[in-house]
């Protein structure tokens, strides 16, 4: 039986403002490059479809995901950014590594969102395996970095929109 292609980033543009005044920043987990580097080229050819301009476009490395939050924290501490994109990759292994690392991360990136009340996007793939992660990096099951950058734009959109 083949498996159906199912891009899960696929949006309606229609739903999504212009970006050409707003400004992001995105962190990039270096752990798993090959995928995070997918993520982060699905997060930035986003943005720029979407008029952000490149200079509004501010990219940083850390050596794993764990590191995500606080890399996000510092930016919104020393950049002007609207939001801020995490983008990673935790492969699940043989030991209990793979819940204590998603569990901190996610909790890690929800956490500065909250305290800096400014959009912190989870573009962090959380798979069993190689082969899943490639899948949601470009592959058959789209890219994770074009939902997170989707997502950013939406979330900019809607604070703005509700500031008086």
């Amino acid at each position: 039986m083949t498996e159906k292609k199912i891009n899960l980033s696929d949006y309606n543009p229609e739903f999504i403002p212009d970006g050409s005044n707003m400004s992001f920043g995105i962190v990039v987990s270096e752990w798993n490059i090959e995928i995070t580097d997918a993520l982060k080229v699905g997060a930035v050819d986003t943005l720029l479809k979407h008029n952000v301009p490149s200079e509004n476009i501010t990219v940083e490395y850390v050596p794993g995901s764990f590191e995500l939050a606080l890399a996000a924290q510092w930016m919104l501490e020393h950049l002007e950014v609207d939001a801020v994109i995490c983008l990673g990759c935790v492969i699940q292994g043989e030991t209990r590594h793979f819940e204590f690392i998603c569990n901190a991360v996610s909790n890690g990136i929800m956490k500065v969102s909250m305290k800096y009340n400014t959009p912190v996007i989870f573009g962090v793939l959380t798979t069993e395996n190689l082969q899943q992660a490639k899948d949601r990096s470009g592959g058959k099951h789209g890219n994770k970095g074009v939902e997170a950058a989707y997502t950013a734009i939406r979330m900019v959109d809607l604070s703005d929109s509700l500031v008086v």
